[in-house]
């Protein structure tokens, strides 16, 4: 199981698959990293040699994308921000409800989570129903 960038990728898939379990990285992108690094996409990831994996990793670190921690921490900040101007998004974030436009009164599940039933609480001391 090779590791680039602090992170393992599965070495039984080819590295075109292998190289999105980085986060930040899709399969796009992969594609574009192999080309500069002029590896087969076809590759399994456990058959790369110390070579090919360095090569990888300087052709990651020179497209200067944001990966894992500093893409994560850029996402943090962003919602920080948002929340801290009090803006609606910043807002509908802070209380987990749907941010863009969805409806919630039915529906938005996955923000609210799952319902909160409330039932009607009998006082004991009322009289029996009979008539």
């Amino acid at each position: 199981m090779p590791r680039l960038l602090g992170v393992d990728i599965p070495g039984e898939k080819r590295i075109e698959a292998s190289l999105p379990y980085i986060y930040g990285l899709g399969p796009t992108t992969s594609r574009h990293i192999l080309e500069q690094a002029r590896i087969d996409p076809n590759t399994r990831a456990k058959d790369l040699t110390p070579v090919q994996i360095n090569e990888i990793i300087s052709a990651i670190t020179a497209s200067k994308l944001p990966i894992e921690g500093d893409l994560r921490r850029e996402l943090q900040g962003n919602l920080k921000r948002l929340q801290a101007i009090n803006c609606y998004r910043g807002i509908r974030h802070r209380r987990g409800l749907p941010v863009r436009g969805q409806r919630t009164s039915t529906n938005a599940r996955t923000r609210k989570g799952p319902r909160k039933t409330v039932g009607v609480q009998r006082n004991k001391d009322a009289k029996a129903g009979k008539v």
